[in-house]
């Protein structure tokens, strides 16, 4: 192309961009691609495993907007390639659906991630999307869901009603992996229902606000996303485990007060899981932030909340009886800073850890991330004692575009 037919190019190009600013804008593509390493502390106590581990991973978004802004077609893909376990190596649709406004109410069709809560320690009510464990032990990565979902916002709230015609089962780490149980995880997973992984499962939520009141209701008919592991034996009778998935009503509440400086907070559920009844559980607590530190644009966050769950035996969960409490640091510059730190204490044993997340952009194309987390103290017994050499320090330098 000549400077002339380049001159002339960008002209329509610019005037294309006056006249129809919604065409020119209605796309939009983002990603990063990112280099982690992890280093553990101590010597891997499992036969197979690995010292350390290093990893690739990429991302990639994009939607398009057409119809007057009333159709959106979104995708959001993942990807990791880790240099020790082959079943960390591995990849995800995040989303990829279709989204139509009909005034009156929205549809969307096709794989979403969807987030209910407002605790910062557990999520109790948030179950619509399987956790992708092989990202992180934290519970904060998911699995796109299949779904369809209808939403209408109204004056006396918004409802939400989802229809998921498949599951996604759990993923777990290979033998190369750290920050995995000793006995093995088997990759023959059963259900109780006879559909299996066809099962439609159901759900409903109806959010609102009054005043300092955030809240929500929902309810949730169908394949529990966590599953219940049934040992089994193996080989020469060696100790394994098959995650079994059961079918549950889950109906769950959350919670949120905001009051000047404070934030309270509530997630509880009722769980009802065939073969083992009713079961209850919730997390609850307080946010108190200190705006403008020393006459700064910091802000200090001080976070306490109580964990509890009545499940026990086998399916007893590690935040039965917690109690956590940290700090959040948001530095509020334009690099985006921030800083969470969090300790947790169980109240029944004597396990406790703690966990550090620092996260900062290096310039409009580069951002770091750093994570530590360390297993104190963990009890005979108890589903920590199998990470008790697995204290790590993991950072993630990420290149976006």
């Amino acid at each position: 192309m000549t400077k002339h037919q380049t001159r002339r190019f960008l002209s329509a190009f610019n005037l294309l961009a006056v006249a129809f600013p919604s065409i020119v804008m209605a796309h939009d593509l983002s990603g990063y691609v990112g280099l982690e390493g992890r280093y553990f502390q101590h010597d891997p106590i499992f036969p197979g495993q690995s010292d350390n581990n290093a990893s690739l991973t990429a991302s990639i978004e994009y939607y398009h907007d057409y119809d007057d802004n009333t159709q959106r077609i979104a995708f959001t893909g993942f990807a990791r390639a880790d240099s020790e376990d082959s079943e960390r190596t591995h990849g995800d649709i995040r989303e990829l659906y279709w989204w139509k406004n009909f005034d009156s109410f929205e549809v969307y069709a096709g794989v979403r991630k969807i987030f209910w809560g407002v605790a910062e320690s557990v999520h109790l009510v948030d179950i619509i999307n399987q956790t992708d464990t092989l990202e992180n032990i934290d519970g904060e990565d998911k699995l796109g869901q299949p779904m369809i979902e209808f939403v209408t916002a109204q004056d006396w709230g918004t409802l939400s009603a989802y229809v998921m015609p498949y599951f996604r089962e759990r993923e777990f780490p290979g033998i190369e992996s750290r920050l995995r149980p000793g006995p093995l995880i088997l990759d023959e997973e059963v259900y109780q229902s006879g559909d299996e992984e066809s099962h439609i499962d159901l759900a409903l939520r109806w959010s609102h606000y009054i005043d300092i009141w955030d809240f929500g209701v929902s309810h949730f008919s169908g394949t529990s996303r966590v599953p219940v592991f049934e040992p089994v034996v193996v080989g020469a009778n060696q100790l394994a485990f098959r995650a079994r998935y059961q079918q549950i009503e889950q109906t769950g509440i959350d919670v949120q007060a905001t009051t000047d400086a404070w934030l309270f907070k509530l997630e509880a559920i009722s769980i009802y899981e065939q073969d083992f009844g009713r079961n209850s559980a919730f997390v609850g607590g307080v946010e108190y932030t200190f705006f403008t530190v020393g006459g700064s644009n910091a802000d200090l966050g001080i976070v306490a909340e109580y964990q509890f769950d009545d499940r026990i035996g086998f399916r007893q969960t590690i935040a039965q009886n917690d109690f956590v409490a940290g700090v959040r640091w948001a530095f509020n510059d334009i690099d985006g800073s921030e800083i969470l730190l969090l300790a947790s204490q169980d109240l029944d044993y004597s396990n406790r850890s703690f966990s550090a997340e620092v996260s900062r952009r290096l310039n409009d194309n580069w951002k770091i991330e750093a994570e530590a987390r360390i297993f104190s103290s963990a009890e005979v017994g108890t589903f920590d004692f199998d990470f008790r050499a697995d204290d790590y320090f993991q950072v993630e330098l990420r290149r976006y575009f």
